[in-house]
């Protein structure tokens, strides 16, 4: 009875072990067909291309790295932007470890498509487009002959490190390269739509949305983690624009300016100083101002301080160099970052210039912040009595006079100096000059 329990228990355990194995098993291939148990990351890649793009990306990109995502899907819409950060970004993504995708919603040209070709899968939704990568400087002109030839080859190894022909990264910046089968017009540079992306190898497929995508990569049933900007990313992005710094840099030095011409301490002094913290601010979250940029801004303005209490202007010259290079310190770029401070020195002298010409004196805004009443005799304001009526007179010395002592007039008895000699008391006097309080006397 006893040995019929065991074997019978013995069975049972076997049984449960083998049903445990293959339900294992079965679980396993289940979740590598369908993607079950895998971890994505969904990044956006949007707007134009600068630092505060760049700062977002590592957090994101190394957060994704570091709980392990199986794969990283950045999602982008962007007309491109600085060459610097986009070849950063570049680098970024070229060293991450999990697989990538780039899936485009709308636009992904110039730097963006740099971006694009940097990731392991291209994917394009139906109205998309990708390419038309030509160095542009900030007035809108071509770069120098340097500058395009180091982003083209940029292009090409960009193409080239994930397997794609890179001629057609090629075409892309340079415009001397005709592809009339998929260019636009001649001498354009190169942009693909979903259909000669896929044609040229350039693009994996054509989806309508993120659903369809997972389906195309076996991740339909992964776990799906999108990462959006924080409000400090989203504030870094927006100063450390290439248009908006010049405009910062703007207001604060032409609110510093009128500060100095108004008593006290008001509202164009407050938005000189919020728009400089917001300036340094930003540059510090995207990456761009160290401790040494702030640093000298801090010694900087203790200079300008310092030269209210001391003589000789050189304090507040270096004060003011050691602003401004701090602001340098803190461009991403030293051509843009000068460009941006001379044109806000020239719109400040500008500014300044009109307003107190037009709205300075005793009319407009300017009425409640500068003083301009003046005092004068023809208004009746006089520092003392002035008494030339003496001038003339005769009189005795009651002191001796070493120059100064005093002498009797009448029954008025007046504090004198002499014309530089020595009187005795008792001695006859003349007066001979009036300056103020100040009474000159001869003797007779």
């Amino acid at each position: 009875m006893y040995g019929d329990r065991r074997r019978r228990f013995s069975i049972f355990a076997i049984v449960f072990v083998v049903m445990c194995s293959i339900f294992s098993l079965i679980s396993s291939v289940y979740a590598e067909e369908n993607g079950s148990g895998q971890l994505i990351y969904v990044i956006p890649i949007e707007n134009e291309v600068e630092k505060g793009l760049e700062a977002f990306l590592n957090r994101a990109t190394e957060e994704a790295e570091e709980e392990g995502a199986d794969h990283i899907i950045f999602e982008i819409d962007t007309p491109g932007g600085a060459v610097a950060a986009a070849e950063q970004i570049g680098e970024l993504l070229q060293n991450l470890e999990s697989e990538t995708t780039t899936y485009i919603l709308n636009r992904a040209l110039s730097a963006g498509s740099y971006l694009a070709l940097n990731t392991d899968n291209i994917y394009m939704k139906p109205q998309a487009t990708m390419g038309a990568s030509g160095v542009i400087n900030q007035d809108g002109t071509a770069a120098d002959e340097k500058a395009q030839s180091a982003w083209l080859s940029a292009m090409k190894s960009a193409a080239e490190s994930k397997g794609r022909d890179p001629q057609y990264a090629a075409a892309m910046a340079d415009p001397s390269i005709d592809m009339p089968e998929y260019a636009a017009e001649e001498g354009k540079y190169l942009t693909l739509g979903p259909s000669s992306a896929e044609e040229v190898g350039y693009s994996n497929g054509t989806v309508e949305d993120r659903t369809v995508l997972l389906e195309e990569l076996g991740l339909n049933n992964a776990t799906v983690v999108e990462k959006e900007l924080t409000f400090s990313e989203h504030i870094a992005r927006f100063i450390t624009n290439p248009v908006v710094v010049p405009i910062l840099l703007s207001i604060a030095s032409l609110g510093l300016i009128v500060e100095l011409f108004s008593p006290g301490f008001g509202i164009p002094g407050i938005m000189g100083v919020l728009a400089l913290i917001l300036f340094f601010y930003g540059h510090v979250v995207a990456g761009l101002a160290g401790m040494e940029a702030i640093i000298l801004l801090i010694l900087g303005a203790g200079l300008i301080i310092a030269e209210l209490f001391l003589p000789g202007g050189i304090a507040g010259l270096i004060g003011v160099g050691a602003i401004i290079g701090s602001l340098v310190m803190s461009g991403e770029d030293l051509g843009h970052m000068a460009m941006s401070i001379s044109i806000a020195l020239i719109v400040t002298i500008i500014a300044a210039t009109i307003l107190f010409k037009t709205m300075g004196g005793d009319k407009g805004f300017f009425r409640r912040m500068v003083l301009t009443d003046r005092t004068s005799n023809e208004l009746g304001y006089v520092s003392s009595e002035n008494r030339l009526e003496l001038i003339g007179l005769e009189g005795r010395t009651v002191t001796p006079l070493r120059p100064s002592g005093s002498a009797l007039f009448g029954d008025e008895r007046l504090d004198v100096v002499t014309e530089g000699g020595f009187i005795e008391k008792d001695q006859l006097v003349k007066v001979v000059k009036v300056e103020g309080v100040r009474i000159v006397v001869r003797a007779l």
